[in-house]
């Protein structure tokens, strides 16, 4: 019998993956067959939860991740990821992608699937550039040397959880943010908690 396989990851151990359950859930995945990482960077080449997945992974199954960034990589590994698994004659599932269901399986859903990886490596790339130009910007003008510590608001930490999420490393983009790594994910914790508060009223 064919199943869903169920994949959700966060990059912190302050961030919690009870959203992407719940979409994985609603998808159709039952519990017993979902895997999560937590606090285990996309960039790492080994995912305790993800190889755990992969491993669950038989012909005819499909992975089934709630967004894109879940696989945390560039667009040409992500393509070749698709590629690999309709090899083994498992399919990939999108929840979340361009608005909409994606499913590889089909020709549409491997060509959408390809501009939106396409899509999300540009828009990091931009983010990364903003970031790294106003750091410099910052330093430039010796905003960043001694003083009073910055506020930072909860948009600029949903930004660097985003890099965090696509795999950049956590200590490059505290420091980008001009903050320590303790700050960062001090921040990360506060904000998911909030977010889960909110959630739960």
């Amino acid at each position: 019998m064919n199943k869903l396989i169920g994949y959700a990851r966060v990059s912190t151990r302050g961030q919690q993956a009870d959203r992407q359950i719940e979409d994985l859930v609603a998808a159709g995945v039952r519990r017993d067959d979902l895997y999560v990482d937590h606090g285990v960077s996309g960039a790492r080449t080994s995912r305790p939860g993800f190889d755990q997945a992969l491993a669950a992974l038989q012909s005819g199954d499909t992975l089934v991740i709630a967004t894109l960034d879940r696989l945390g990589r560039s667009t040409q590994s992500m393509l070749t990821f698709a590629q690999q698994l309709r090899e083994r004659g498992a399919g990939l599932r999108v929840l979340n992608l361009g608005g909409g269901d994606v499913d590889t399986s089909t020709p549409m859903g491997s060509m959408v699937f390809t501009v939106m990886a396409a899509l999300a490596q540009m828009e990091l790339d931009i983010k990364r550039e903003r970031i790294t130009d106003s750091v410099a910007k910052r330093r430039a003008a010796g905003k960043d040397l001694g003083g009073r510590r910055r506020a930072f608001t909860d948009s600029q930490i949903r930004s660097a959880m985003k890099l965090i999420d696509a795999g950049e490393p956590a200590t490059q983009v505290a420091r980008d943010f001009g903050m320590s790594r303790a700050t960062l994910y001090r921040r990360i914790q506060q904000l998911s908690v909030g977010d889960s508060q909110v959630l739960a009223e």
